[in-house]
């Protein structure tokens, strides 16, 4: 292979940054979703609520609430759901963090938009003006940097998930925004369990990811080196 000019190797240097980034909030964006939850109550050993919701009760109350995240609704949406009963099915903290969810959600929606639009507008320059070799290098390296970062993560899930998931809160939620009673219905629905195996599905879809970029990148790169 050639030697890199100097604007070649500036070329790649955003793609190994912004292109794991991407991907993992594709991986996430997938999770959120009523399907997730539709799979993730029916895994083996997943926890009963001990104050009575079923599986069914689950799967109706989770929808709405998952959809509340990605769509338009405001914050009504969950506040018109009610118990049988008449009582509301959230109360106001909880009401209050699930607002602070869906800032986050859609706050990664926009930065998702506008870092697939960088991507695009680098990858177009460096093929037009014949740097596709090291954009190409960026995506490899973005795509290994996404396999050591998931590793890492994979490997606090299992060495201590309840830690990992404080630290995710504390970086993401101002304190005592997002700790709840064990009978409130954000944990009856999503119990610990739940986010420990959403996890691991954005850990292993986002290795998945990773590992496909590096092969594609090992095959267009052995493509230059033997035209």
């Amino acid at each position: 292979m050639k030697k890199l000019k100097p604007k070649e190797k500036l070329i790649g240097i955003p793609i190994s940054v912004l292109w794991p980034i991407a991907l993992l909030m594709i991986t996430v964006r997938l999770l959120i979703t009523p399907l997730f939850a539709q799979v993730a109550y029916r895994l083996p050993g997943f926890p009963k609520d001990p104050f009575g919701f079923s599986q069914a009760d689950r799967l109706k109350w989770s929808e709405p609430t998952i959809e509340y995240l990605v769509t338009n609704q405001d914050i009504s949406a969950l506040e018109d759901l009610k118990f049988e009963d008449g009582s509301p099915l959230y109360n106001s903290r909880e009401l209050s963090h699930m607002v602070d969810v869906k800032d986050l959600v859609s706050g990664m929606r926009v930065a998702l938009a506008g870092t697939m639009i960088v991507i695009a507008i680098i990858s177009v320059v460096a093929v037009r003006y014949g740097m596709e070799r090291r954009l190409i290098l960026g995506y490899q390296y973005g795509g290994w940097g996404l396999i050591g970062l998931i590793a890492a993560i994979l490997f606090l899930v299992v060495l201590n998930f309840n830690q990992l998931f404080t630290w995710f809160h504390q970086v993401f939620f101002e304190s005592g925004t997002w700790q709840f009673s064990t009978s409130d219905t954000l944990i009856r629905l999503f119990p610990m369990r739940f986010w420990q195996d959403a996890f691991i599905f954005v850990g292993v879809m986002s290795l998945f990811l990773g590992v496909i970029t590096v092969g594609i990148s090992k095959n267009r790169l052995h493509r230059f080196s033997n035209p």
